[in-house]
């Protein structure tokens, strides 16, 4: 060894036990705050799912089901305009799922976000997601964890450098705990935040997802988030189905990448950006609209894991699931453009697992003897999950491991391997760039 590795690994040493030691704390912390809010969430949607359960009750008087169902649509709005406002008014960096802040602050951008993005993210994610947003929870957890974690860099004292490498940790203990994903929420530090890969940022990473996820099982269970029936080792013979339906998710990927920016782009065409007043009626237009969704059709409102275990499981017409398909597709686009906290993952694998179960009814219907080595529709629809996360996001190991983490599908890698090959290649090739690569430079033309 020569002087120059002893001295680069003298520094890689320095200081490691405390950065540890604070990548625990912070992950900790994060899995706390993550379970709070999503406990909030379940709560929000039980509640909402009631009144309308309620409100669809056979009453005796006819104006009692109208007073409900329009003191339900005004409630609707009326939340999720103050999930605007709070954002507008004291912290705009909140605004949607806050990955691209995190990722901005990780580059030097912009200054870490103050702690008071922590309740206003808290509070206005539980407004929107729970006024029936098709939004994730993963989006606040993850920016929650980021602000705690540097925070808990700043308690301990550690080097600006560590202060960054624990942001990023705490991020993606943001996202371990959303998804009940250990060691997705790491590799999403590495591949998608950091984009290297270097020891301290490992280290930190695993212990803040580590401790993030035991405590989020402590408190809410160790089950994945997802039940699918036990899938075989898919034949050599799926390689081309799988192919194909990644290079048609991969179409539909680049389509709501665009999607998501036309929205926002008509958004601040009709509320000038900075304004307080105008975001906050925008998005309470489109929370009542959203309520009127929630209202006639409340399964399709929310984050979506309902329909994302739905189509999973196999259930439900093909027609069916194609008009829900289209219907999500708009929604999750309209949803993001309110400018309010919540992420894009959640919507994300519920348009995967649908458009899956889709092509997998097609498959199976067209060649029966498909089924022998390609198993039932639960298998394509997992593979589309992981597919159209890639063919969006551009973080291929990521999208494997949290669909892999999430339905314990550990058969299905390969083909998700196979599958998510086209699906990054096909929007590559039209020059789609990443969302979130997208959203960092939109935010960047603002500023």
């Amino acid at each position: 060894m020569n002087d120059t590795e002893a001295i680069e690994q003298d520094d890689e040493r320095a200081g490691l036990l405390p950065l540890a030691v604070a990548s625990v704390a912070a992950g900790a912390a994060t899995g706390t705050i993550g379970v709070l809010f999503r406990f909030s969430l379940e709560r929000a949607e039980g509640w909402r799912t009631a009144l309308v359960a309620w409100g669809h009750a056979g009453h005796e008087a006819a104006f009692v089901t109208v007073v409900v169902f329009v003191l339900f649509v005004l409630a609707a709005a009326t939340v999720t305009g103050l999930a605007a406002w709070l954002v507008a008014r004291f912290a705009p960096m909140a605004s949607g799922s806050g990955i691209p802040h995190v990722e901005a602050v990780l580059r030097g951008k912009l200054p870490p976000a103050p702690l008071v993005l922590i309740p206003i993210k808290f509070v206005g994610g539980v407004l929107a997601i729970g006024a029936g947003l098709a939004l994730g929870r993963e989006g606040p957890t993850v920016q929650m964890g980021a602000s705690i974690a540097h925070a808990i860099g700043g308690f301990f004292r550690r080097s600006a450098g560590d202060c960054r490498v624990l942001l990023a940790a705490g991020a993606g203990a943001g996202l371990a705990t959303a998804f009940n994903a250990p060691i997705a929420g790491a590799v999403f530090v590495l591949e998608e935040l950091m984009r290297r890969f270097d020891t301290r940022t490992a280290v930190a990473a695993l212990g803040a997802s580590a401790s993030a996820i035991a405590m989020a099982r402590l408190l809410h269970g160790d089950l994945p988030d997802f039940h699918v029936p036990a899938q075989p080792f898919p034949g050599f013979a799926m390689t081309g189905a799988h192919l194909v339906l990644g290079a048609l998710l991969g179409l539909l990927g680049a389509a709501y990448c665009r999607a998501i920016l036309w929205a926002l782009d008509a958004a601040d065409s009709f509320a000038r950006p900075g304004s307080v007043p105008h975001a906050t009626v925008h998005a309470g237009l489109i929370g009542a609209a959203v309520g009127l969704l929630a209202w006639f059709a409340p399964d399709l409102a929310g984050g979506g894991d309902a329909l994302t275990e739905r189509a999973l499981l196999g259930t439900g017409a093909v027609a069916g699931v194609m008009a829900m398909l289209a219907l999500r597709f708009v929604l999750g686009a309209v949803s993001y453009a309110a400018a309010t906290p919540g992420g894009l993952f959640a919507p994300m694998l519920v348009l995967g697992a649908q458009t899956g179960l889709v092509f997998g009814r097609a498959c199976l219907a067209w060649f029966p003897g498909m089924s022998a080595v390609a198993g039932d529709t639960s298998a394509f629809a997992v593979v589309g999950m992981a597919a159209f996360f890639v063919a969006v996001v551009r973080a291929p190991v990521t999208g494997i491991v949290l669909v892999t983490e999430m339905t314990a599908g550990f058969t299905l890698l390969l083909p998700m391997l196979t599958a998510c090959f086209t699906a990054m290649i096909v929007p590559m090739l039209l020059r789609i760039p990443p969302i979130y690569d997208s959203l960092g430079e939109r935010a960047a033309r603002k500023r």
